[in-house]
């Protein structure tokens, strides 16, 4: 299926690691030219190297921090002609609510929650004076299974549910699209993080986290391009009628409203 973003531009964020790296490196696969951004500057650079080994975009490194006072104004001032905006920095932490202090709870709104938002503030206006583009939040399924346990992030992540909800609902007028993501457990570094002090609080034994990974829908998280596979599709114009709406992908974990 050719998905025709050859040549198109994206500006991605978190794009170092995990669902970011392999978002990074799906559209490179598919001719788009790469603005990347995340605060490890090492990181970044060897991504950047394992791309250009394998595709023949450009990539550009803006080293980030984007809780900084201004963050999402410097990365529109240093960028142009972008086509794709994907969201995706943050990670806001698991617990209960006494698990999770006030500090931590503010550090992931104001990564995850505000910096989303900030970053579609600045550049949704600019994309559209550009002639229109697509923005695309990867946000989680903790928006739609409200677990106590995952309470900061269930908080923040229907909040940017309804963001995305409110502010892609007329965003075709604008020649515009926003669409939201929500993944569940990915293998990534962080869902196994997560397992194991999930495991260390239930079962005891921070090594038994495998026996809660098993109870996954086919006995595993999703695989990255799960999800980098579909923010490619959801770039393109073969979803030129989708906007406003909010897909989730983890294997039917919310159906069975149980997160683990």
């Amino acid at each position: 299926m050719d998905l025709k973003l050859d040549g198109k531009t994206a500006l991605i964020t978190g794009a170092s690691m995990g669902i970011g790296e392999h978002i990074s490196r799906t559209l490179a696969a598919e001719g788009v030219h790469l603005h990347l951004t995340a605060r490890s500057v090492g990181k970044l650079e060897a991504l950047k190297a394992r791309i250009a080994e394998t595709s023949n975009v450009s990539v550009t490194l803006h080293p980030l921090d984007l809780t900084a006072d201004g963050a999402a104004d410097q990365l529109a001032n240093a960028t142009k002609g972008i086509d794709i905006l994907v969201n995706n920095a943050g990670a806001i932490p698991s617990g209960d609510l006494w698990d999770v202090d006030e500090a931590a709870w503010r550090k992931g709104f104001d990564l995850k929650v505000f910096g989303y938002i900030n970053m579609c503030r600045r550049f949704y206006k600019k994309m559209k004076d550009a002639g229109g583009g697509v923005i695309i939040n990867i946000i989680g399924n903790g928006g739609e299974v409200l677990d106590r346990d995952y309470i900061a992030g269930a908080s923040g992540n229907i909040s940017l549910m309804g963001f995305t909800r409110a502010l892609g609902g007329y965003a075709l007028d604008d020649n515009m699209r926003v669409v939201g993501i929500n993944p569940g457990p990915v293998n990534t570094d962080r869902i196994f993080t997560m397992l194991k002090k999930w495991a260390e609080k239930d079962l005891g034994d921070a090594d038994r986290y495998q026996e809660l990974a098993d109870g996954y829908p086919l006995g595993r998280p999703a695989h990255c391009h799960e999800i980098s596979d579909l923010v490619a599709f959801l770039a393109s114009y073969r979803a030129g009628y989708t906007t406003g709406t909010v897909f989730t992908v983890d294997g039917g974990i919310s159906a069975r409203t149980s997160i683990v």
